[in-house]
């Protein structure tokens, strides 16, 4: 019995010794290298491959963020200068126009006394005043039409001065109207000057 576990003691320490000399120097290294730390090459590969890929979809999404938002504030830009183009060639002429009104006026004036005359002189003059006023129409210029009794709009007209009403439905309300208002597109230009009923 002795033999053989004396045999057998014998057996093991040799293929001990076999397998000691058959592991060689470069596979005793690669074995400490990070396999024997129990970690993979592939998996360290992939993990920086998966942070690059995410912080460039992170460029990405901020890249994509800046573009609408430029994209959007170009689009405002653009309404907004076109409106003020439109507008602006929409008033062009206010200052013009606010200077040909009290011509406006003087034909009103005139006409209100060339009324009753048939004469060639008042023929001619009401031509040239249906001319003026259709130009002034053409360029967008409305005078504002007012009666008595019409109600009191403070940013449309201009109080002048107040008087006792001649009748009750005249409280508060248009009693006359000294001067006509104009609106130019809608803007007014100049305020109808008006007499209010107390």
């Amino acid at each position: 019995m002795e033999n053989t576990t004396q045999q057998t003691e014998e057996l093991k320490n040799e293929e001990e010794n076999q397998t000691a000399e058959n592991v060689s120097p470069e596979t005793s290294v690669s074995q400490s290298g990070p396999e024997a730390a129990g970690e993979d090459p592939k998996k360290e590969e992939s993990k920086t491959k998966e942070s690059e890929i995410v912080k460039l979809q992170a460029e990405i999404a901020e890249a994509k963020d800046k573009y609408i938002r430029l994209y959007s504030e170009f689009e405002n830009f653009r309404r907004r200068t076109a409106k003020e183009k439109i507008e602006m060639i929409q008033s062009a002429n206010e200052q013009l126009i606010r200077a040909m009104l009290p011509v406006a006026d003087d034909f009103d004036r005139a006409e209100k006394s060339f009324r009753d005359k048939n004469d060639k002189d008042s023929e001619g003059f009401m031509l040239i005043s249906n001319k003026f006023k259709k130009i002034l129409d053409q360029y967008g210029v409305k005078v504002m039409e007012l009666q008595p009794g019409s109600d009191f709009n403070a940013d449309v007209h201009e109080a002048i001065t107040q008087i006792p009403s001649p009748e009750e439905r005249f409280k508060g309300k248009i009693v006359d109207v000294v001067e006509k208002g104009y609106v130019l597109n809608e803007k007014v230009i100049r305020h109808a000057k008006v007499v209010i009923g107390q």
